[in-house]
């Protein structure tokens, strides 16, 4: 029998139970949407400018607080404009970083990506400069939607299929819900990606991706799912997903979508005896995990694990990569125009001789 350990309740449940009090917020959350149209008029017109850099930058984002599995995707992109011959770098704003540098995704990504340039600074036009000093030839721009000073030659937007718009019951901008912008500002995308495709229906996907086709006219639409990569332990030792088969485990993660963690760890066989959820980028404190039958094995996200590394804590992290099941070609195309690999800047540079 699966229990869940937890110290009060989440935010996003709280919002979505409502209340007096809850509905209070809907006067903050008008006034942060009146800034936002503010500043968006202000790019529009060109009274506040993005600065460019001197090398591509490929934007990841979302609309909504918590996660649609924007780290996976970031470090597909790496792999991608590494295989193309460039030196990628992956640029954040590094919240909750930690004495290394970096904070949780950044963790996961130099675990994960052997010799990752990556900058971390609250002004990621700085972030992107330091970068290219340390000899990064494109720019992965990590959570980059909403933050318009750096100008990007490719935005992504993922959209969670799972909850597209932060909470089920209600779709307000913060604080009263998670939007950080309306659903129109998805027209400034380039792509959008709708993410976990495979854990709803044929049906919600495709009412979805309706909707979202009438909210930004134009914008191509990808099909991505999260696949389970491994296993991996506190030494770094790596294990088979088959370990999970069958065996009681305790799913412990600070995520804003434990649910979608908890539901692959279900199809991968496994039975949750207990799970620990905290909030987003959470503290983990040997509190936390206060309590826990030590002889149920731990299952964590890679997210998570360098934070329990630090406490001393044994767990098995499940890494997850992101598959692009439609729509494929048109990342591919995008790519190839923004960043055309040496090989191809030389066979131009070979046909432009032939021709003089």
């Amino acid at each position: 029998m699966c229990t869940e350990m937890r110290t009060g309740m989440r935010p996003e449940a709280r919002l979505e139970a409502g209340g007096a009090a809850i509905e209070l917020l809907r006067v903050p959350a008008a006034l942060f949407g009146f800034v936002l149209a503010l500043r968006a008029g202000l790019y529009r017109v060109g009274l506040l400018r993005p600065k460019r850099v001197t090398v591509p930058v490929i934007s990841v984002g979302n609309l909504t607080v918590g996660g649609t599995g924007k780290t996976p995707m970031v470090l597909q992109l790496a792999h991608e404009l590494a295989r193309r011959g460039l030196v990628p770098a992956v640029v954040a704003r590094g919240y909750g970083a930690h004495v290394d540098g970096l904070n949780d995704e950044g963790a996961e990504l130099a675990h994960r990506f052997e010799g990752l340039v990556q900058a971390q600074h609250p002004k990621r036009v700085l972030a992107a400069q330091r970068a290219i000093a340390c000899g990064a030839q494109a720019l992965v721009l990590d959570d980059g939607f909403q933050h318009r000073q750096l100008h990007r030659d490719l935005d992504l937007v993922l959209v969670d299929a799972t909850r597209p718009w932060g909470l089920r019951s209600t779709r307000a901008l913060l604080p009263r819900g998670l939007l950080r912008e309306a659903p129109t500002a998805l027209r400034r995308a380039d792509l959008l990606v709708l993410t976990r495709a495979d854990q709803v229906d044929a049906a919600a996907l495709g009412a979805l991706r309706a909707e979202l086709a009438a909210l930004a006219p134009g914008v191509a639409q990808l099909v991505c799912v999260h696949e389970p990569d491994v296993l991996v332990d506190e030494q770094g030792q790596r294990h088979a997903l088959s370990w999970l088969a069958g065996r009681e485990v305790c799913a412990v993660s600070g995520l804003g979508n434990p649910q979608a963690f908890e539901r692959t760890l279900e199809q991968l066989g496994a039975r949750l005896a207990q799970t620990v959820r905290r909030p987003d980028h959470h503290a983990w404190t040997r509190k936390d995990l206060a309590g826990l039958d030590p002889d149920v094995p731990l299952v964590c996200t890679g997210k998570d694990a360098p934070k329990l590394r630090r406490l001393g804590v044994a767990y098995r992290a499940l890494w997850v990569s992101a598959r692009i099941t439609e729509g494929a070609a048109v990342l591919e195309a995008r790519l190839d125009t923004l960043t055309p690999t040496p090989t191809r800047k030389l066979e131009r540079t070979r046909r432009k001789r032939l021709v003089d």
